[in-house]
């Protein structure tokens, strides 16, 4: 009872209860974030992950550039209906290279954690161009002008150097070879051993069906059919992790 009194009196009294409310955030606060000081890493690195390559980052950047992320979240949450329609849910790890990452709470659109590879480029191509063509029940707009749009290759290198700053790995080599990568990538024709060693898993394809030009409609598609593949969950145990 003698505690009930005690806490009746610290409830009439806002001076007193402000400042036991701010005592009480202090250390809940000091609890939570004091440790993140002493750890090097909060995300645990998953096997298979890279930084974007040269390309699929100026794909990244036309994504957010275009508001895609408005409609599309970016993560798979770990609840059964999620799981059974869009695949593993996300882990922490496949967001470590974004800045910013892309998880998103709406969805107009479906989820795309998962969208590399499920769908053929000249899927991506048309349904960007014309979305009602591949799904009628489509509310996006046309992005028909991204094919028609040169992809800005100058500047790309600085791109790479200020998220290497930001902790992405890029190589000194990576970044010399930016320029060259982006265009190897959109031909699949080419020499494409550089592109591959430094970059493991990465796709190279005339991604907008045009040899023509570099546009961004190529980037785009690169940066969508990469999303999601980089990880190999046959490997990964739910509980434990890897085996």
């Amino acid at each position: 009872m003698s505690i009930l009194k005690k806490h009746t009196a610290l409830e009439k009294n806002a001076t007193l209860l402000l400042i036991a409310s701010l005592a009480v955030v202090t250390v809940g606060g000091m609890v939570e974030i004091a440790p993140l000081f002493y750890l090097q890493n909060t995300i645990e690195k998953v096997e298979g992950m890279r930084p974007y390559t040269p390309l699929e980052l100026a794909g990244r950047n036309i994504y957010v550039r275009e508001g895609c992320y408005a409609c599309h979240s970016q993560m798979i949450r770990p609840f059964r209906d999620e799981v059974e329609r869009y695949g593993h849910y996300s882990l922490a790890a496949e967001s470590m290279y974004d800045h910013s990452f892309q998880w998103g709470s709406k969805r107009t659109g479906p989820d795309l954690a998962r969208v590399g590879q499920r769908y053929s480029n000249e899927w991506h191509v048309q349904h960007l161009i014309e979305p009602r063509a591949v799904v009628p029940e489509s509310v996006m707009p046309s992005y028909a002008f991204l094919q028609e749009t040169p992809l800005v290759v100058d500047g790309i290198k600085a791109h790479l150097v200020a998220n290497r700053r930001v902790g992405v790995p890029y190589t000194d080599e990576m970044i010399a070879n930016a320029e060259a990568d982006m265009r190897a990538q959109a031909d699949p024709d080419g020499d494409l051993s550089g592109l591959e060693s430094r970059y493991p898993k990465a796709k190279a394809a005339n991604f907008d069906g045009k040899k023509q030009v570099l546009t961004e409609m190529d980037a785009l598609v690169a940066y969508l059919q990469m999303l999601g593949t980089l990880v190999d969950f046959s490997t990964y145990n739910e509980t434990s992790g890897y085996r």
